[in-house]
């Protein structure tokens, strides 16, 4: 829709009032001025006019509308260009080559392993959106929405609750393994939900980003996920 905006009456009413606005500033300046400053001044006028148009052209003709269903957040529609692409396509290259989004059965993997790994998505996911320019006001739902649900509703609560349980029992009871944590079950099931909530974070990323068949990625890889 927006791109259809872009090109239609509303983008060639705006760029014709451009072009007549930076004619009749020509006008004026050949009428006021010598020839000499007058050229000067015409060229950075256009040059100027030139870099605007462009840049309306890249913020509103390449925009478009991208609809994700995110079960803990309903239907969601994003308005994204280039710098949302961006941004999701490192938020799902940081997410899908991690054992955090892989599921982890009940006789293999260590709980402490994923919890790490999901430390690690957490600050990263945070790192990007601190080091990304901040998505311009009225472009509705975006990228940053999505990433800041995905660490407040899914990642903090878990970490927060299960984090110190692990740690205790590691530092009371080194020589045991980690299968004699008498939380170990529980610890797997609200794991195993915290994964799959946040597959479905990470193939909205994949949407945003353009993602072809990332589905066939979030299955794994043979070199093996990063922690």
């Amino acid at each position: 829709m927006i791109s259809r905006l872009a090109g239609g009456r509303v983008f060639r009413v705006v760029v014709a009032g451009i072009a007549g606005g930076g004619g009749t500033a020509a006008l004026y300046v050949l009428n006021t001025l010598g020839s000499g400053y007058a050229i000067v001044l015409v060229g950075t006028v256009l040059g100027g006019l030139v870099a605007m148009g462009a840049d309306f052209y890249w913020r509103t003709a390449r925009l478009t509308e991208v609809r994700i269903t995110i079960p803990q957040l309903s239907e969601l529609t994003f308005v994204v260009n280039d710098d949302t692409q961006q941004v999701s396509w490192q938020l799902f290259v940081e997410s899908v080559t991690r054992i955090s989004t892989q599921r982890l059965d009940d006789d293999e993997g260590l709980i402490r392993e994923a919890l790490t790994s999901l430390y690690g998505l957490f600050a990263t996911t945070r790192d990007i959106l601190r080091a990304a320019r901040p998505s311009a006001r009225g472009e509705g739902i975006t990228v940053e929405y999505l990433a800041v649900n995905l660490l407040n509703r899914e990642l903090r609560p878990f970490l927060s609750k299960w984090h110190p349980r692990l740690r205790e029992f590691e530092s009371g009871h080194p020589e045991l393994p980690e299968s004699a944590w008498p939380h170990a079950a529980e610890c797997r099931i609200e794991l195993s939900r915290v994964q799959a909530n946040t597959r479905e974070y990470v193939l909205g990323f994949a949407r945003l980003a353009g993602v072809r068949d990332p589905e066939l990625m979030l299955g794994g890889t043979d070199a093996g996920p990063s922690v």
